[in-house]
């Protein structure tokens, strides 16, 4: 619990189109509690931040989604900084990945 701790996922949708993709994932991010979205549409990328463990500290959350042949690909981060605790993170990203998969 030192050091921090990354969590990653990655999905590919063939049949969703990547403008589609950025808004279900935007919307996602909002659904699992996130504050702080920052949403550059041009570029695919969305940042957020969640506090996990009750010190204050927020941790910072990074999807990116792309074209992938004719649907998109969908790439969540989770950083957490060391000494803090993102119980339930996993659950979480994959629900974020899913939304966008459909």
């Amino acid at each position: 619990m030192l050091q921090g701790i990354t969590y990653k996922t990655w999905a590919i949708s063939p049949g969703v189109g990547p403008e589609a993709a950025f808004e279900r994932g935007t919307r996602a991010v909002l659904a699992e509690g996130f504050v702080n979205v920052n949403a550059g549409k041009r570029l695919g990328t969305l940042t957020a931040q969640q506090e996990t463990s009750g010190s204050g500290r927020s941790q910072t959350l990074r999807v990116v989604v792309g074209k992938s042949g004719k649907g998109s690909r969908i790439d969540a981060v989770f950083m957490v900084q060391g000494g803090q605790a993102a119980l339930s993170m996993s659950d979480n990203l994959c629900r974020i990945v899913d939304a966008v998969v459909g």
